[in-house]
């Protein structure tokens, strides 16, 4: 089980680099960013970053080179389709109950006419993939978000994302299968794939990669928890 969650590690960690595009900016300049672990969290930060670099990136480039896109498109939604049973309970937990009705309506269509969500139908039909978690439901339950922090395993997060993250994993039912050689196919399967799909964002990261991971991931949740209602700072211009 152990591989399983370095492999996790590197994809926490590269999924920050999605916010350059989300947000349109990540200023790496954000100095003032409260991290009172900093020197600790960049200790762990460097050991992730050395892990990647050595077995999870050739992986990934591997299956990149390997695999037909059109098999890597399949394999991403078939993850993606397990990852709305968690939208659904946060949509609930949230009270958008809107969104829980559109996303139960999401894994249903997809689950059956869309081959246990290896074809995304639904989104050709108008319900779009969400993102939530029990992060943003805490946060929308007015936690705070607690110092940042870098896990050793899964990556830049805060205190009241790790927790969580514990309960994301609870409501993943791959790992509730029985048969424990399936369980690790399946997981190395989804961070390969997660990983292979973000190599071309590696060169992205530019100055100090710590400092930039960090403001990526705190405007990346901030995004997130907002629903994407984040106040433009370039908006005067």
């Amino acid at each position: 089980m152990t591989i399983i969650s370095e492999f996790k590690s590197y994809s926490a960690i590269c999924r920050l680099t999605v916010a350059v595009m989300l947000i349109g900016m990540v200023s790496v300049s954000s100095a003032q960013t409260p991290d009172p672990w900093r020197n600790a969290n960049e200790r762990v930060f460097r050991l992730n970053d050395y892990f990647d670099s050595l077995i999870v990136k050739p992986v990934a480039t591997t299956y990149t080179i390997f695999m037909p896109r059109f098999a890597r498109q399949g394999i991403g939604n078939f993850f993606s389709n397990i990852n709305d049973i968690n939208v659904f309970v946060n949509d609930l937990l949230q009270f958008k109950f809107g969104d829980a009705l559109r996303d139960s309506g999401r894994f249903a269509l997809n689950s059956t006419v869309g081959v246990a969500g290896i074809f995304d139908v639904a989104s050709g039909v108008g319900l779009r993939k969400n993102e939530e978690d029990f992060g943003q439901t805490f946060a929308k339950w007015g936690f705070g978000t607690g110092p940042y922090v870098m896990l050793p395993v899964f990556g830049a997060s805060n205190v009241r994302d790790s927790f969580g993250l514990v309960l994301d994993t609870l409501f993943n039912p791959i790992q509730y299968h029985d048969e424990a050689s399936l369980r690790l196919s399946l997981f190395l399967l989804e961070e390969t794939d997660s990983r292979s799909g973000l190599l071309a964002l590696d060169e992205l990261i530019s100055g100090d990669r710590y400092l930039f991971v960090r403001e990526a991931y705190i405007q990346r949740r901030e995004y997130l928890v907002k629903d994407g209602m984040v106040e433009d700072e370039f908006g005067a211009f």
